[in-house]
């Protein structure tokens, strides 16, 4: 899968992954005032929305990008329709060609790990059958138990030819409380990036290991030390407009073969409508307005690389 992902970065031109993180006041009131009167104002007319809003997203922008991530958290405060929502959401992205990403964040050990690993990236047997659960690509992993939490995901990951990103080093403000604290001199970060390095190297695509990191846009610099103790690793990049990032200062967690990393966007993509550069499209025009988003994106960050 990572060498699928490669190939549509290469493809697209466009190292992005918009962020599927939809929340209610995100969605134009239209998209909501329609899936209320169908279901009313319900955990099911809630998901109905999140469900139309996302499709018009995918709709409008599929063909510029390689790949989603959908943050289940979002569509979990919703509850049964909320997952179901979330499923959806997954299959017909995957229907449109995108390398879907799994926002998750598990992180377990034993039999949980391996039940959350097959539940997302596996397939669970069910008497002489076997079923794929929510059937994402890649996920995300908390690495915080060792590896006792990640080698069950790795096991799936290999059956199944599919991928992880794993934290490293986060894009919010207080990572540091942990992440940065030193050990034997050096950061935690540093060691968690060691460790992801070597998991990654007992699963390899062509150039790059399907075992990715997830290091926040917010700290360049951490990132660009990052970047060498883990040549061969994927960078999943989050921060990048709403948090602060900007395409210049991502250009350290790129590999000088313009590959080694992409960059996500949330609600600055999903969102776009809502900020003052996109006002004229309307709420109605909401899935252009992400449109054009997408298109700025790529052109500051191809910019950005171009001009190292």
């Amino acid at each position: 899968m990572i060498n699928k992902l490669i190939d549509k970065i290469q493809k697209t031109n466009a190292p992005i992954v918009v962020g599927l993180d939809p929340m209610m006041n995100y969605i134009p009131k239209h998209i909501q005032e329609k899936a209320f009167a169908e279901y009313g104002e319900t955990l099911e007319g809630a998901a109905e929305a999140i469900w139309q809003y996302n499709k018009g997203i995918v709709d409008a922008t599929y063909d510029l990008i390689p790949a989603v991530k959908p943050q289940i958290a979002m569509y979990e405060q919703f509850g049964i329709p909320g997952m179901i929502a979330y499923k959806k959401t997954v299959d017909y992205c995957k229907s449109k060609d995108l390398v879907v990403i799994g926002d998750i964040k598990r992180g377990d050990i034993g039999s949980t790990s391996a039940a959350y690993a097959v539940g997302h990236l596996g397939k669970v047997q069910v008497g002489n059958k076997k079923y794929a659960g929510f059937d994402e690509d890649f996920a995300t992993v908390n690495p915080y138990l060792g590896s006792d939490g990640v080698n069950p995901f790795i096991d799936i990951c290999k059956e199944e030819n599919k991928g992880l990103f794993i934290l490293v080093k986060t894009s919010n403000p207080s990572s540091g409380e942990f992440q940065d604290r030193l050990i034997d001199g050096r950061p935690l970060y540093e060691w968690v990036g060691e460790k992801v390095a070597q998991w990654g190297q007992e699963h390899m695509g062509k150039e790059y290991s399907y075992i990715g990191a997830v290091v926040g846009a917010t700290y360049p610099e951490m990132g660009k030390v990052l970047r060498k103790i883990m040549p061969k690793t994927f960078i999943l990049v989050p921060g990048y407009g709403a948090q602060g990032g900007k395409g210049a200062d991502l250009v350290h967690f790129f590999n000088e073969d313009g590959l080694g990393a992409i960059v996500n966007s949330s609600r600055g993509i999903i969102a776009a409508y809502k900020q003052e550069k996109y006002a004229a499209f309307g709420e109605e025009g909401y899935a252009d307005a992400s449109r054009q988003a997408v298109k700025d994106m790529i052109e500051d960050i191809s910019g950005a690389l171009n001009n190292r």
